[in-house]
């Protein structure tokens, strides 16, 4: 399993936090998605099939793109 922890600066209210959730929670792998409000952090957990460009690029589909690393 592969895990990720980023920041998403677009985060603003939990609406932010529970879309994130709906949309990645839908690539086929993954297996957790959590974010916090007040630090703007998501953290996701998924297995293959997924990828983290599958995920990155959902994020930015729906204008919450990580930040830079």
């Amino acid at each position: 399993m592969e895990r990720k922890t980023f920041q998403v600066p677009s985060i603003g209210c939990d609406g932010c936090v529970r879309t994130i959730k709906n949309e990645v929670s839908q690539i086929t792998g993954v297996k957790t998605v959590d974010g916090v409000v007040d630090t703007k952090i998501v953290t996701v957990e998924w297995d293959t099939p997924a990828t983290w460009q599958q995920i990155e690029s959902a994020l930015k589909e729906i204008d919450y793109a990580p930040a830079p690393a």
